[in-house]
């Protein structure tokens, strides 16, 4: 694919189909387009919304768990939520001595009292520092001593672990167990809670931009790195997300992803704890997931498209549907228009399905929905990437030229034309400004932009269309530079994905930049025998010689079982298979020399 592409006419490009803008099955809500954006140095804590919510209605419940936390709590109310975070405040505040802008290591399983701690942090204007663990131990760890914690709550293993490797947690000075504490000393939950009569903190007043939380990437294409999230930032992404996602006061979310779920009682909805491992969300039981669904009344869900392909799958054919859920997001990659095509046919009619673009570092910025995708399929197919929509309220997203160093500023005039590639930098309220103590890496994803505020450089490709919509292409560092031209990775590997008898595509480059080697790595349906992979190549090469954008390529390997991300089992980890994709070609080279000295 070159970096212009050939863009049909506008008649052919789907229209934005996000509530808050003209939709395609949607009207416009003036309301949330014409408001201000906030000011963020103003006093602002990202806990008041969970007094807002308990004075609506303080016995609403706030979580639901299908298992006991340890306090012995299935659930809590808003109204419990809100004065038992403000005790656990106080107790950290006044008991154990922490002050405002401390870091608190917090590892915990979903719960009740996940929220508890997380919102009594808030409050108290301390900093919950916060890492999957499914990221590997070492990853893990490193992620545990870059964020430089003075305290830790968390459970039993955690603490075990905290005097396995001692050299990652030698700042923890506070220890605070979750459940029965054995020999390292500290508080327990169940005693700091003890004293029910305790007066609960009221939030700490903060301003918008002091830091609320330190939450780390997933590290699917690089060092995992913790951004910094002020309450302004928690703020602006509340508003984003209840002004444009049609949720319904009084709903109830299944939370598939627990940093995620923080958001849902900010929005005043229940979050009911899908009974799942959080971070195999590819393995979970869609058995479980639907009688949840059913059991519980969900009206929305938040899932991975590993998730949504698992419950696809299992309804395929059969007469159950995803009844009563009236909005589905979908996040953490790009989602195939078939497998948006076959969720939405689950859903009861008029529920929403969105698929909005975003990462750790900015969220939500784009979005759009069931009727813009199946508008945009044709095009996807074709190899011009996937539609994400365009630009929510008070996010600004340019297309930029291409560049692996740092970038001081840009001007208008640096902006690309419309059809044309480049990078997508980013600006708004939801945005991340800074990494936790990593200046090189804040310097290098930032620049100062045309209305002389920051931009985040998101490290991705895309290109917008003549009615402003943003279509992403894939990562910046994964695209694959030759002599001629530059290919893209989802718009190549929609190409191959339009074959019945492929379940995966994966474009990688073998060499150095600028004389790259295009390979396609295929995952088929089922493994086939050598000669069976001979035809199907033949196959491949049809098609990839049929469009343009796939033209250069002619290499393809069998692969089964594509290495993916850990957070949300959905994004393939190209960096990976480049690197065995050099050592089987390497193989292969190897073998035929040795067979023509024969």
């Amino acid at each position: 694919m070159t970096d212009n592409p050939d863009i049909p006419e506008s008649k052919d490009t789907p229209p934005t189909a996000g509530p808050s803008h003209e939709a395609a099955g949607g009207t416009a809500k003036a309301e949330a387009v014409s408001q201000p954006e906030p000011d963020p140095k103003g006093p602002y804590n990202i806990a008041q919304v969970i007094g807002e919510a308990a004075e609506r209605d303080p016995d609403q419940l706030a979580v639901l768990s299908p298992v006991p936390d340890c306090l012995g709590r299935d659930r809590i109310t808003f109204g419990e939520l809100d004065r038992d975070s403000g005790i656990l405040a106080g107790k950290l505040r006044n008991d154990l001595g922490l002050d405002p802008g401390e870091r608190v290591l917090v590892m915990l399983r979903p719960g009740p009292d996940f929220y508890v701690v997380a919102f009594a942090l808030f409050k108290a204007g301390l900093v919950p520092v916060m890492v999957d663990p499914g990221m590997g131990l070492r990853r893990m760890l490193e992620c545990l001593s870059e964020g430089k914690p003075s305290a830790l709550i968390g459970i039993k293993r955690a603490h075990l672990l905290s005097l396995l490797f001692p050299g990652y947690f030698r700042r923890i000075k506070t220890r605070v167990t979750m459940g029965r504490r054995l020999f390292w000393g500290g508080a327990t939950l169940s005693g700091l809670m003890a004293d029910s009569t305790a007066t609960p903190l009221e939030p700490e007043g903060t301003l918008g931009t002091d830091t609320a939380a330190v939450l780390f990437t997933s590290g699917a294409t690089g060092p995992p790195k913790g951004v910094v999230y002020t309450h302004s930032m928690f703020g602006a992404q509340v508003r984003a997300i209840r002004d444009n996602f049609c949720h319904e006061p009084g709903g109830r979310e299944l939370v598939t992803f627990p940093l995620f779920g923080l958001f849902t009682p900010a929005l005043g909805l229940t979050s009911v704890i899908a009974d799942m491992d959080p971070v195999r969300p590819g393995k979970a039981d869609p058995n479980k997931i639907i009688e949840t669904i059913r059991q519980e009344r969900i009206t929305s869900l938040f899932a991975s498209p590993a998730l949504l392909h698992r419950l696809s799958e299992h309804l395929l054919g059969s007469p159950g549907r995803l009844e009563g859920v009236k909005v589905v997001i979908s996040a953490g990659a790009p989602a195939q228009p078939s497998l948006i095509a076959g969720i939405s046919s689950m859903l009861d009619e008029g529920a929403r399905l969105f698929t909005p673009y975003g990462a750790t570092e900015a969220m939500p910025l784009t979005l759009v929905d069931q009727e813009g995708i199946a508008k945009a399929r044709g095009m996807t197919e074709q190899g011009f990437g996937m539609c994400v929509g365009s630009p929510l309220p008070h996010c600004h997203i340019r297309v930029i030229g291409i560049s692996e160093g740092p970038i001081n500023s840009f001007s208008e005039k640096d902006v690309l034309p419309q059809g044309e590639v480049g990078e997508l930098v980013a600006c708004g309220p939801m945005v991340a400004e800074n990494y936790f103590d990593l200046p090189e890496a804040t310097a290098l994803t930032m620049v100062l932009g045309p209305n002389g505020r920051p931009w985040r450089r998101m490290g991705d490709v895309g290109w917008r269309d003549i009615r402003g919509h943003l279509w992403f292409c894939g990562r910046k560092s994964q695209r694959v530079v030759t002599k001629n031209a530059t290919l893209f990775t989802v718009p190549c590997e929609s190409i191959f994905l339009n074959h019945p008898q492929v379940r995966r595509a994966a474009l990688v480059g073998v060499g150095e930049k600028g004389s790259m080697l295009p390979v396609m790595v295929i995952e088929p349906m089922k493994r086939l025998s050598s000669a069976k992979w001979d035809t199907f190549v033949t196959e491949l090469l049809a098609l990839a010689k049929a469009n343009p954008r796939t033209r250069q390529i002619k290499t393809f390997l069998q692969r089964q079982n594509f290495p993916l991300d850990i957070r949300h089992n959905a994004k393939i980890s190209r960096e990976k298979l480049a690197s065995w994709a050099r050592t089987e070609l390497s193989m292969k080279d190897m073998a035929a020399t040795e067979f023509y000295k024969n």
